[in-house]
């Protein structure tokens, strides 16, 4: 597992070209990425939700579009430098009102038992120090009957791996140097990328981590990320 200071020290040196990146890097499938997610919240009818490792603020924002000004979301991040970045963009107009954000880390959610109908984390799960201690605090915040919503890297499909961690291991972390400056930042997301279990491994780490009855996860672009839903 990694480092948390670690982890919170990478993310504030690329804070300000994180948006850029991720457009560039995942060729702009990011918010092809998010609209899905944002449709399985909807789904669910959530009135109060709380998006994890917020980051820049993408999900809560995109969240905010697709659900309306009825539903009350708030943003935690572990990192103040990225949490900044996602105050500046809704200050600026380019995100929605609204919304809250704050310090929050998820081995230690500052959020009441129960309270919550849903939960949304994008690309950080993987980056936890302690996935099981982060997965159980999330099924204790979610009220019985809420869902947790994690969209994360996955394993693709066997046929497309050649291609995938060829472009992983020698093209992403040359377009991360162009992109942010920094390239160590990426080639650790490589490793944990390629170290990341597969969907029936992370749905049974769910299942076994929190309240969660049921668990379920949906492959998009050839496998190479999943969103995973599990419902306490």
């Amino acid at each position: 597992m990694p480092d948390g200071n670690a982890v919170r020290s990478m993310f504030a040196g690329i804070s300000s070209r994180y948006d850029s990146a991720n457009r560039i890097l995942s060729g702009g499938s990011d918010i092809y990425w998010r609209r899905v997610l944002v449709r399985k919240v909807a789904a669910r009818n959530p009135a109060d939700i709380a998006d994890l490792a917020t980051g820049s603020g993408d999900v809560a924002f995109a969240l905010k579009r697709g659900l309306g000004d009825g539903v009350k979301i708030r943003g935690y991040d572990f990192c103040a430098e990225m949490l900044d970045e996602a105050r500046h963009k809704q200050s600026g107009g380019k995100g929605n009102g609204g919304i809250e954000f704050a310090i929050g880390d998820c081995l230690n959610l500052p959020i009441a038992d129960e309270s919550l109908d849903a939960l949304t984390i994008a690309f950080g799960l993987r980056n936890l120090e302690d996935r099981a201690r982060g997965l159980s605090e999330m099924a204790r915040v979610l009220r019985p009957g809420g869902a947790l919503h994690v969209l994360e890297f996955s394993q693709p499909y066997r046929w497309f791996r050649p291609v995938y961690y060829a472009y992983l291991r020698h093209i992403l972390p040359h377009l991360a140097r162009l992109a942010t400056g920094n390239r160590s930042a990426y080639d650790y997301l490589v490793g944990s990328i390629e170290s990341f279990p597969e969907r029936d491994a992370l749905a049974e780490e769910i299942k076994s981590a929190g309240k969660f009855s049921e668990v379920s996860a949906k492959p998009l672009t050839f496998g190479i990320v999943a969103i995973h839903t599990a419902v306490k």
